[in-house]
C-alpha cells in the first residue's frame, strides 16, 4: 500500500527535511503538514510572544531534566537547563555539543526544513492558519514563492485556526485531519489514474 505520512507544528520541520534529502528516492506517495514551522533559523531568532514561549519552555526542560544524568556526559547540562529562550535551548543542546562544537549559522545551514525543497518529489499539503501566534504572520513565515512555483506544494491558508487548532463553528473535532484525509484520498485516486494511464509503479 502507497505510504503516507502527517506531521504537526515544529515536528513538521523533520518531515519536510526528508523530502528534500530523498527526493524522488522518498517513500512517500504523498505527505501533508499542520500548522509547519517552514523556517526554523527565522522562527528561534524572531522568538514568540512570551505568553507561548515560556510554557513550552518550561516543558522542554523538564522534559529534558530527567536525564540530565546522560546528557552531562554529552551537553553542558546547566546551561541547558538555564536557557532563557528557545533560541539558547537549541544553542546549547545541538550547537555546543563537548564533542563537536558547531556555530549557529552552520547548524542551520545543515538543518533547516527547506534547505532541499526543490528537490521534494511527492505532493505535500500545507494546512496553515493566518493567525497561528506561534509561526507567526504570514507574510513573514510562510514561503509563498515556493507554492507559487513548485509542483509539489499545496497551501491551504485559512483566516483563523491557529497553532495546530482549527476548531470547528459548535461543538465537535478540528477539522484538519479530516482535510488532510480528503487531500490524500485525492491523491491516491490520481495516482491510480497516471498508473493507468502510463503504466506507472505504484510507490513503495
Amino acid at each position: 500500500a502507497p505510504l503516507l505520512a502527517v506531521s504537526e507544528g515544529s515536528g513538521s520541520g523533520l518531515l519536510l527535511a526528508y523530502l528534500g534529502e530523498s527526493g524522488s528516492s522518498s517513500h512517500l506517495a504523498a505527505a501533508a503538514c499542520i500548522s509547519p514551522i517552514f523556517r526554523g533559523r527565522d522562527w528561534f531568532e524572531a522568538g514568540m510572544p512570551w505568553l507561548y514561549e515560556w510554557p513550552l519552555l518550561l516543558h522542554l526542560k523538564r522534559g529534558l531534566s530527567r536525564y540530565a544524568g546522560s546528557l552531562a556526559e554529552v551537553a553542558d547540562v546547566a546551561r541547558l537547563l538555564g536557557s532563557r529562550s528557545l533560541r539558547e535551548l537549541e544553542e546549547a543542546l545541538f550547537c555546543l555539543p563537548k564533542s563537536h562544537p558547531t556555530s549557529w549559522e552552520t547548524y542551520w545551514e545543515r538543518n533547516e526544513p527547506l534547505r532541499d525543497a526543490d528537490e521534494v518529489a511527492v505532493p505535500v499539503l500545507c494546512l496553515c492558519g493566518a493567525d497561528d501566534p506561534v509561526r507567526g504572520p504570514p507574510t513573514r513565515s510562510l514561503p509563498l514563492e515556493l507554492f507559487r512555483s513548485s509542483p509539489y506544494f499545496f497551501l491551504l491558508l485559512t483566516p483563523r485556526g491557529g497553532h495546530c487548532g482549527f476548531p470547528r463553528q459548535g461543538p465537535g473535532r478540528c477539522w484538519a485531519h479530516e482535510a488532510v484525509l480528503e487531500f490524500f484520498m485525492a491523491m491516491a485516486e490520481f495516482l491510480r489514474a497516471e498508473e493507468g494511464r502510463q503504466g506507472l509503479p505504484r510507490p513503495h
